[in-house]
């Protein structure tokens, strides 16, 4: 039997998000449903598909002067996210997302258990993101430990104060009220045990896409954010002694 012929998929150089991907966005804003998408396939293509793939072809070999074991794949389910919502579990049953979602990842895993770089664009912003939006039970322990570990925890605050002290970054991920029990860190540092994540977001205008050199625009920002990734990857998932 004949193999099947492997589809070719060729990458235009990134000169920008293109006037077609916010048309697209606008256009799935207004209509999200299943008849407007399939009647508007060559746009999204066009306007959402092809530059996105460019885009991370171009943004990920800047990422890696950042961080040299950062990951990427300029296709669907690998740094582009599936524009499909899952809607199984939500009261919310538009089918479409509405913004450009991208991700660029450290380690085997293509999900969110390591730190990474995400990048969303909507009709009106574009949001860069560096570190981990959410932890689970074994990471969350980690991070913990880390924080109230002496070394560790002066890291963290280090790392910060460097990311606070390039631009207006904001630092998340702080969800608690109340103290966990059974541990407790020097005043300084006690507010990241309210964590149940760790990252920096910055928000840009929309219109900073349809640049040329947005891409290293692009990365000289998640440059300045990535001490807080930078110390997640290697503190927060280390033993402790």
């Amino acid at each position: 039997m004949a193999k099947e012929a492997t589809k070719t998929v060729v990458i235009e150089a990134f000169t920008g998000f293109p006037k077609q991907t916010f048309e697209f966005l606008k256009g799935i804003a207004a209509h999200n449903d299943k008849i407007w998408f399939d009647a508007h396939r060559d746009l999204y293509e066009a306007g959402y598909i092809a530059p996105a793939r460019a885009f991370v072809e171009a943004l990920g070999p800047e990422l890696r002067k950042v961080s040299p074991d950062v990951k990427f794949e300029p296709k669907v389910n690998g740094s582009l996210q599936r524009i499909n919502r899952d809607i199984r579990f939500s009261k919310d049953k538009r089918p479409y997302k509405e913004h450009l979602n991208l991700w660029f990842w450290h380690g085997d895993n293509k999900g969110w258990d390591t730190p990474g770089f995400w990048f969303s664009l909507g009709q009106s912003e574009v949001h860069l993101g560096v570190g981990m939006y959410g932890f689970d039970k074994d990471q969350l322990e980690s991070f913990r430990q880390s924080v109230i570990h002496p070394r560790s925890g002066k890291a963290l605050l280090a790392a910060v104060a460097k990311v606070k002290k390039a631009g207006d970054y904001a630092v998340g991920g702080k969800t608690r009220k109340l103290m966990p029990r059974g541990f407790e860190a020097e005043a300084d540092r006690a507010e990241y045990l309210l964590h149940d994540g760790l990252y920096t977001t910055f928000s840009l205008p929309a219109e900073t896409a349809v640049r040329a050199d947005f891409a290293k625009l692009a990365a000289g920002h998640f440059k300045k954010m990535w001490p807080v990734g930078e110390w997640l990857l290697a503190e927060a998932g280390r033993q402790r002694t």
